[in-house]
């Protein structure tokens, strides 16, 4: 040791340089390395979560649970599994030993599923598959709030979700708030008695037509073209010239008898800010990417579409977490120049 330190003192200029050269190194890494408030630690529990609108608590735990926990209960790895079901939902957690390998359990898991899909009843949404990850939470949380009408404001929320899931850093934006947009069709009662019409046969043929029907290929030796019948229903006016009963040389279409509107599937939510109706945007982070340059340039999306919103439109951030990470980085920045300083005075 004493050798190493005469070595270092009788070579002043190297040590300095060697430092130098050290310094520059470290912060070009510290300039390049992730910023991580909540690192990217694999948590061993992996859900199923399965929706059927009106099932009871009882027949969701022998309709949806039991099917699904036969088909689970064989992955390998599984420290222990609990279910729960309610009205109108079901899921199946499955908590593994730690040390397991994340992707391949979810193949696992994902597998089970499908064998698992034919015994559950029909109606129902598809079951999902959630892997638990908090490097997955939102990293930016913002509202969109204001006197404006629904729909030019569920227009602007898309509008920006889109731009900002471009981004090379983003994973994924969860719109909160928003509703689909639906053809509503509001049935004349009077003229429905008067054609003597039914709710089942008209239900039945607007069903019977939004399909596109598959009708082969034609083979002439010269080449193969694949032939389809388009039926499915783009606009309003395909609703509106929809047969539903033929009198003689007349037919009847749903014009006829009904109006035809655009409108969104009842809420199941609400999302308010002061009182005024809101639409919440959730960003997510890919693994491994700079939550700050990456919420910096989301700020920067949002303030270019600012200039083409309605005055009464007002947009609030939420959740930033590259506040509390820029001042962790301060604080250690400052831990590590005073370690630096003291140790070139030594």
């Amino acid at each position: 040791m004493n050798l190493l330190i005469d070595w270092v003192i009788g070579h002043r200029l190297t040590t300095l340089i060697t430092l130098l050269f050290l310094i520059l190194a470290g912060f070009n890494a510290y300039q390049l390395i992730p910023r991580e408030s909540s690192p990217d630690v694999a948590i061993p529990i992996i859900y199923v979560s399965m929706s059927h609108e009106g099932i009871s608590p009882d027949d969701a735990e022998r309709l949806l649970v039991q099917p699904m926990e036969k088909e689970l209960k064989s992955i390998e790895g599984v420290k222990e599994m609990r279910a729960n079901a309610g009205e109108g939902h079901a899921s199946v957690t499955l908590e593994f030993e730690a040390g397991f390998d994340s992707a391949s359990a979810l193949q696992d898991v994902r597998d089970k599923v499908d064998l698992a899909k034919p015994k559950l009843p029909t109606g129902g949404k598809e079951p999902e598959v959630h892997e638990v990850n908090v490097a997955l939470f939102p990293v930016l949380s913002m509202t969109l709030s204001g006197s404006v009408p629904e729909r030019q404001m569920i227009q602007i929320a898309r509008r920006l979700r889109d731009d900002i899931e471009s981004l090379p850093g983003v994973l994924e934006v969860n719109l909160g708030g928003d509703r689909d947009e639906v053809l509503e069709v509001i049935i004349n009662p009077l003229i429905m008695e008067t054609y003597h019409l039914d709710f089942a046969s008209i239900f039945n043929s607007i069903a019977r037509n939004n399909q596109l029907v598959a009708a082969g290929a034609l083979d002439n030796g010269a080449g193969r073209m694949v032939i389809k019948v388009p039926g499915v229903i783009n606009s309003v006016s395909d609703i509106l010239q929809l047969p539903v009963k033929t009198v003689g040389d007349t037919v009847i279409t749903i014009g006829d008898i009904a109006t035809v509107r655009k409108t969104f599937k009842d809420p199941t939510g609400f999302a308010r800010i002061d009182g005024q109706p809101a639409i919440s945007l959730e960003v997510k982070k890919r693994v491994g990417a700079n939550i700050i340059r990456t919420i910096k340039q989301v700020k920067k999306i949002v303030d270019q579409h600012r200039s083409y919103w309605p005055s009464a439109l007002r947009q609030t951030y939420i959740l930033d977490s590259s506040t509390q990470i820029k001042d962790m980085l301060a604080d250690l920045s400052n831990n590590v120049t005073s370690a630096v300083i003291l140790v070139v005075i030594v």
